[in-house]
């Protein structure tokens, strides 16, 4: 069998092998990729036998991968994050694993997918499944010159938008040029810790340093680092931005 990781630590990449290697080594690894881009170009021109894919890549949420291209190999995702309801995805040629991964468990999952491996993904039970197991992201990945750097989404005071570009600022001041529109951005981060207060600006709640009240029923916020422009909560926002700030369910 010719299997596909999609993994953007080497470590956990070397670790997947590793159980491979151990338990199954008649499989083939045909590519280890980082990112759901290189994936999508790959997959174009391969078919592998079996996905074996971490949730958070470099560029993306994997789950990205099946709105893009058609996936036809059996699927077990790999997560960190336990309290995700990804029992579900189970309904489906899907499976998943908990990071550490643990060997038998491991074993379990590769001889499930032998089992499915003609089938196809379930994409209606997979959206199903996902819609109570939503994974935001955990960081942003941005380039500068030649240099790639990592963005922790707890490092990230707001994004704005301005002259149809999207920008990161960081809480220690740093802007970096993001690749997404604000509107992606928005469905990619947690709605508790993030709002869009105004059309341009999706700001974290520790970066609201004061709110105040505003002409016309409306909010002005002042943001830390400075914004340097002037926002405003319109009236029809107001009321969930209000809940949002109160920890009221969105």
């Amino acid at each position: 069998m010719k299997v596909l990781i999609l993994e953007d630590e080497v470590p956990a990449q070397m670790q997947v092998k590793r159980l491979l290697k151990t338990y199954f080594p008649q499989y083939e690894v045909v590519a280890a990729l980082d990112a759901v881009e290189s994936a999508v170009n790959w997959l174009e021109d391969n078919r592998p036998d079996l996905i074996l894919m971490d949730v958070e890549l470099a560029d993306g949420i994997c789950f990205e991968l099946f709105s893009r291209i058609e996936v036809k190999a059996p699927v077990i995702v790999i997560t960190a994050y336990e309290h995700y309801a990804l029992n579900a995805l189970k309904n489906s040629a899907v499976d998943y694993l908990l990071k550490p991964i643990d060997d038998t468990e491991f074993v379990h999952a590769i001889e499930k997918c032998r089992t499915v491996r003609h089938q196809s993904i379930d994409i209606k039970s997979l959206e199903k499944g996902l819609a109570s197991s939503h994974v935001y992201k955990q960081r942003f990945v941005v380039k500068v010159g030649d240099q790639i750097i990592m963005i922790p989404v707890s490092d990230i005071a707001y994004f704005f938008s301005r002259e149809k570009s999207t920008y990161i600022m960081t809480k220690d001041g740093r802007r970096f040029l993001s690749d997404q529109s604000l509107e992606t951005t928005e469905e990619l981060v947690n709605p508790k810790d993030f709002f869009m207060v105004s059309r341009n600006c999706l700001a974290a709640i520790s970066s609201i340093s004061s709110i105040s009240k505003h002409f016309n029923s409306r909010l002005r916020l002042q943001l830390e680092p400075d914004h340097k422009e002037l926002i405003l909560v319109s009236r029809a926002r107001v009321p969930a931005f209000m809940a949002w700030i109160e920890g009221e369910p969105q």
